[in-house]
């Protein structure tokens, strides 16, 4: 058990997933300690954090005594813990919708470009299996989205599916996808940028910035 009077999030500045988790936490305005940990360096695979997330990945959450894994859970339990700032709609066709978009990315796009897959593809080809990936799947996203979005991408309130959305957009850039063919997802990526806990969540912004 973590301790109940703490809030340490395990993180590392480019990861989709810790992402979504200091959008959340920052939209809810949950203050945290941050704890880097490099991917990279494969710091995930230590003793001492798969104690923690047996998984071996990023982010692990400790919060009330609790330590979290997974983003998408700890989305859930942010929500519902700490209703205040809903990342939900009230309307359960809306809700329904956040969480089609939560999978999309999640689910079927985030990954097949994480990084321990793209190891395994190998340097030579897996600049071109990711744009692949996301490419396909932002063929879904776009129509979705023409339909749910308003100013975000479910009406006009911050929700879960903003907050896949917009890191994933940034793997998109990594990987040269050709974002003119997704009109409603640049428009959204670009209105969730300038809002404050998006602002304050994007990489450029952790303290274990590269």
């Amino acid at each position: 058990m973590a301790s109940s009077d703490r809030t340490l999030l395990y993180s590392y500045w480019r990861s989709s997933c810790s992402w979504r988790v200091r959008i959340a936490l920052a939209h809810k305005g949950i203050a945290y300690e941050y704890s880097a940990t490099h991917l990279v360096k494969k710091e995930q695979r230590s003793e001492d954090y798969a104690a923690l997330n047996p998984s071996k990945l990023v982010p692990t959450l400790l919060i009330d005594g609790h330590t979290l894994t997974q983003s998408i859970a700890i989305l859930e339990y942010l929500e519902e813990t700490r209703p205040e700032a809903s990342m939900l709609p009230t309307e359960p066709k809306a809700r329904a919708d956040v969480r089609a978009i939560v999978q999309i990315i999640a689910s079927d796009t985030q990954p097949l470009q994480n990084l321990r897959v793209l190891e395994y593809i190998g340097d030579e080809k897996k600049a071109e299996w990711a744009k692949h990936w996301i490419s396909a799947s932002f063929d879904a996203l776009e129509q979705v989205l023409s339909r749910t979005a308003g100013r975000y991408c479910v009406g006009d309130c911050v929700t879960f599916a903003d907050a896949c959305l917009v890191p994933q957009v940034y793997n998109a850039h990594r990987f040269s996808v050709d974002m003119s063919a997704y009109p409603t997802i640049v428009r959204v990526e670009a209105a969730l940028r300038e809002l404050p806990a998006f602002v304050a969540a994007h990489p450029d912004q952790q303290p274990d910035k590269q």
